[in-house]
């Protein structure tokens, strides 16, 4: 019985994880380029009752008796599928069509990022909407100063136009490609940073070792299925009612054994 309340209550704390993780979800259902996250469950250690025995010529072998000791979360994984686009209209507005990530920097670190709503700055530098520097395929920041009419093709090819209004090439947008996606850590404002299982990135030209191309004038939207978190949300709600009915009924049955001396 008191196994059965501590599993019970590993029930409940997973059910609770998988439910803030429904709930992120939902919140960001209108966030630029979201991707969104799900839960898997696993076993814990079982307790062996008696182990498996083999046949010895006079008996048959017997199978191990084990009772399970509750729930703990396997995974959280982010599913970096594919979501719709939305044109804007707008020239630095732009998308990734297919695998890879946006670069940008702050001076000292470098983060990556799906979300390709970009902006020139007060010193003609190409920036994100938190300041950061989106980075070309060296890795150098962009510089458009001098520069009006800045677009940015399919290829991720950077061009302006000068004083003359002749086109001026500035050079290459850079996408990140990741051995593992999954592996990269979420660091807030549609970023991502490496990590020991990410790998490390590398950089290249749209289109270019499985890298996808760019939609200009385009943001990619979130990936959240609103169908799927709701359905998700009822069974893990039930999943949690469960839980506390075992707890309940085994803190009943406690009750009773605990009348017995009565």
């Amino acid at each position: 019985m008191v196994r059965a309340m501590y599993s019970g209550v590993s029930g409940l704390k997973n059910h609770q994880t998988r439910m803030d993780v429904i709930a992120n979800n939902i919140a960001n259902v209108n966030t630029v380029a979201f991707k969104s996250s799900r839960v898997t469950f696993q076993d814990i250690y079982s307790q062996t009752i008696r182990p498996a025995s083999q046949p010895d010529g006079i008996i048959g072998g017997t199978n191990p008796r084990q009772i399970g000791l509750g729930v703990t979360v396997g995974s959280i994984d982010t599913m970096f599928t594919q979501a719709g686009t939305q044109a804007t209209g707008l020239n630095l507005d732009l998308a990734i069509d297919g695998n890879g990530f946006f670069v940008l920097s702050d001076g000292t670190r470098e983060f990556y990022s799906r979300a390709g709503g970009f902006e020139v700055d007060s010193e003609g530098m190409l920036v994100n909407a938190n300041g950061l520097y989106v980075q070309d395929v060296h890795g150098h920041d962009i510089d458009t100063s001098g520069l009006t009419g800045v677009t940015i093709d399919l290829n991720g090819r950077i061009t302006g136009l000068d004083d003359d209004g002749e086109e001026f090439e500035i050079g290459f947008l850079g996408i990140a490609m990741f051995a593992n996606n999954n592996g990269l850590s979420k660091a807030g404002g549609n970023l991502y940073v490496e990590t020991a299982n990410s790998g490390e990135p590398n950089i290249v030209n749209c289109g270019e070792e499985g890298a996808g191309t760019l939609r200009s004038g385009e943001l990619e939207l979130s990936n959240v299925d609103l169908s799927n978190e709701f359905t998700d949300m009822i069974t893990t709600q039930r999943g949690f009612q469960a839980n506390s009915r075992i707890i309940t009924v085994a803190d009943s049955m406690l009750e009773e054994l605990v009348n017995l001396k009565r």
